[in-house]
């Protein structure tokens, strides 16, 4: 099995205890379940925000640990006052490091979009989104059937949940976009392999539909990548790695978003 069938395997294991755990009418009664949802696509689009999706992830399995101890808080917090649009943080244990309780914790101290970035497979899974906070769910084209997939985009919609839909081919995105789906990912990394390529963006840019909110994802480490990807018609931009590398993610974040201020200020003014 590749990474990403490794993950999925885990998942569904991982998802069948935790309904034995916490079953459902227990969620429900979080006192998140009747929050209603920030728009993450709303905020995306806000001109006074970076269109940056600042990611919460203390490990990987191409890059193993990177910031393991990192304080929930503190650099959620940060990348907010740095000018980020949005929030992911990754629930999943196993392979990412994470836990719910980072995203609650995330939620508690935050007024933003917040993404739960995990492996979603099941219903249960988006019960458990709302209940522990979330704004938005991650569906993966690679990891469901396109069935599966709108059928559970369905659901979250109805819970009133937004779905970032994650691509990687024209195929995937051709065989998944649905009316449920405003907003779609350009997974730059292969999850068989986890390579990066930013030109995976640009090549699928033309191929998304107009009124669809485009993010790239993954293998951004510049600011000069994020203009590009502006000018290609992306308006979100999920980063991880990049911050969270650095001892203080929110300092690297805040450095980040000014300097691609910058540039783009700069590219307006020669325009």
């Amino acid at each position: 099995m590749n990474i990403l069938e490794q993950i999925i395997s885990t998942k569904y294991k991982e998802v069948a205890e935790r309904k034995e755990l916490y079953p459902v009418k227990l969620l429900e009664k979080s006192l998140y379940f009747e929050t209603p949802c920030i728009s993450l696509e709303r905020y995306l689009l806000r001109a006074d925000k970076s269109g940056i999706i600042a990611e919460i992830k203390r490990k990987s399995p191409s890059k193993g640990d990177i910031n393991p101890y990192v304080s929930v808080e503190r650099t959620s917090v940060s990348y907010m006052q740095a000018g980020a649009s949005a929030l992911s943080v990754l629930t999943d244990g196993p392979y990412f490091g994470g836990k719910n309780e980072d995203l609650m914790t995330a939620r508690k101290f935050n007024y933003c979009p917040i993404l739960r970035k995990d492996f979603t497979v099941d219903e249960y899974q988006i019960v458990e989104s709302k209940s522990i906070g979330a704004d938005a769910i991650l569906l993966i084209a690679a990891a469901l059937e396109p069935a599966r997939l709108k059928q559970l985009a369905a659901f979250a919609r109805s819970l009133g949940l937004e779905v970032l839909l994650e691509v990687h081919n024209l195929e995937e995105l051709q065989q998944t976009l649905c009316d449920e789906v405003t907003v779609v990912g350009v997974n730059n990394r292969n999850l068989k392999d986890f390579v990066t390529d930013v030109n995976t963006s640009l090549e699928l840019a033309n191929h998304i539909p107009s009124g669809i909110t485009k993010i790239s994802e993954s293998g951004i480490s510049k600011p000069e990548t994020l203009v590009t990807l502006r000018q290609a018609g992306y308006n979100g931009f999920l980063i991880g790695e990049t911050f969270m590398q650095n001892s203080r993610p929110g300092q690297s974040a805040a450095a980040f978003i000014k300097e691609f201020k910058q540039l783009l200020a700069q590219r307006e003014v020669s325009a």
